[in-house]
């Protein structure tokens, strides 16, 4: 007879059975299996017919869950298609109710269920839903508290460090945003737990280095997308995109060009070429024991935030806050951030900005005490930002997570609105090729 236990973060099979994924363990005479591979293994034993002992999942006991959770369209057919499976990525505008279906999917099957999130915000708002739906108190499982109970709530960062001893006590295991699980620590997540059942929840898959191709093997493939258009004008808020175009000014054409020059021509003369984020990993690791190369990122940095960070942009900025309400800046540096806010009177929130200041901030923003407010990438992801219909781009980076965050932010629907995300962008620049690849 085949036995099955779990052992931090490992499947142990007694047994001597030629069994998918397994492989013999010399040092304690036992076959093992990663975690995630329990629901392959079982459905092999079933359907080989193969008598065998299952002792692996110790499941949190859970009462009935009752909600009133009612579905739009698009909704019902990402449920009806994770259903199919039980395994599987939904893809999602922010605002669109990807934590509703989620939530619909727990009462479904009505089991012990794990919600892993990057924030301890995030964290937070999801209790708050939870418990809102199905009236009962929810766990929360992070550097704040350490509570599990029928459905919890962790951090990427709590869920990878404990994943070990949690890996065998819930049957559904949830990931919000996603994206994050590939990188090369939280992937030990959902390697660690047994979990049969998994839900991953995005507005955006893709990852810039790749690593989104793990998410299939992880937590399942992508098993619907919709994307902000489909839903703009019925169930998101009508939107429209505009580019503005600002020139340099003379001094700083001239500055730009000189600091490009000096990283162009390093490149050329080390025959050197830029075409993924991994060449230009490998030139900082170069950097670090050649003074050319230092010189050379050092300059194109100065080229980029000269790009990034133009006067005429400051002026056109000023132009679009007389005519707009309710106005979310986004921009890529700090600094940038403050200069905007002494410039024109408008608070700011960074990641230096504590969370009782951040909340005061975005409640007077709701009330419509500031019309405005402006960033860094601190509203991107995790917070739950008071609707906005007018957003600015001031300065981003080539990421279309990052883009479609921030347009996310608009389209919260409201009557009679019309959301517009303005995206300035300096010609003659790098900042040209940077737009291209966030919108692409």
């Amino acid at each position: 007879m085949i036995k099955l236990s779990y052992l931090k973060g490992t499947l142990l099979i007694n047994g001597d059975y030629n069994i998918p994924h397994v492989v013999y363990d010399e040092r304690i005479n036992k076959y093992r299996a990663e975690a995630f591979y329990y629901g392959d293994i079982i459905r092999y034993l079933k359907n080989s017919d193969f008598y065998h002992e299952d002792n692996v999942l110790n499941l949190i006991p859970c009462p009935n869950f009752t909600a009133k959770i009612r579905l739009r369209k698009y909704q019902k057919e990402a449920f009806k298609r994770w259903m199919q499976t039980k395994k599987g990525v939904i893809v999602m505008p922010t605002g669109s109710g990807k934590t509703i279906i989620a939530m619909k999917i727990i009462e479904k099957l009505n089991t012990s269920t794990f919600i892993v999130v990057p924030t301890l915000d995030l964290t937070y708002q999801w209790k708050e839903q939870l418990e809102k739906e199905f009236s009962m108190k929810i766990g929360e499982f992070s550097s704040r508290q350490k509570e599990l109970l029928p459905i919890t709530v962790s951090t990427y960062q709590s869920a990878y460090i404990h994943a070990e001893n949690l890996g065998n006590k819930f049957k559904l295991l949830i990931f919000d945003e996603v994206h994050h699980l590939p990188s090369e620590s939280f992937r030990h997540i959902a390697e660690m737990f047994a979990s049969p059942f998994r839900l991953g929840l995005t507005a955006t898959y893709e990852r810039a280095d790749g690593l989104h191709g793990v998410l299939p093997k992880l937590v399942g493939g992508k098993i619907y997308e919709i994307e902000p258009a489909s839903l703009a004008g019925t169930f998101l808020a009508d939107y429209e995109i505009k580019k503005i175009m600002v020139s340099f000014t003379e001094q700083e054409q001239q500055e730009y060009k000189a600091a490009r020059g000096i990283f162009t021509n390093y490149l050329i003369s080390h025959h050197i070429k830029m075409q993924s984020p991994s060449d230009f990993n490998k030139l900082v690791m170069r950097a670090g024991r050649d003074l050319e190369a230092r010189k050379a990122l050092l300059a194109k940095n100065k080229a980029d935030k000269i790009a990034f960070n133009s006067e005429n942009k400051l002026k056109m900025l000023s132009s679009l806050l007389k005519k707009s309400n309710k106005t979310i800046i986004f921009t890529r540096y700090n600094s940038m951030v403050y200069k905007i806010s002494r410039q024109f009177f408008i608070p700011c929130i960074t990641h230096e900005t504590n969370k009782e200041e951040r909340i005061k901030i975005l409640n007077k923003f709701k009330e419509g005490t500031y019309s405005a407010i402006v960033s860094s990438q601190v509203l991107d992801e995790g917070i739950n930002v008071p609707e906005a219909n007018i957003g600015i781009i001031f300065s981003g980076t080539g990421s279309s997570r990052e883009y479609v965050q921030r347009l996310g932010r608009l389209l919260r629907p409201a009557e009679h609105k019309k959301a517009i995300l303005y995206e300035m962008i300096t010609k003659d620049s790098i900042e040209i090729r940077t737009s291209y690849r966030r919108r692409s």
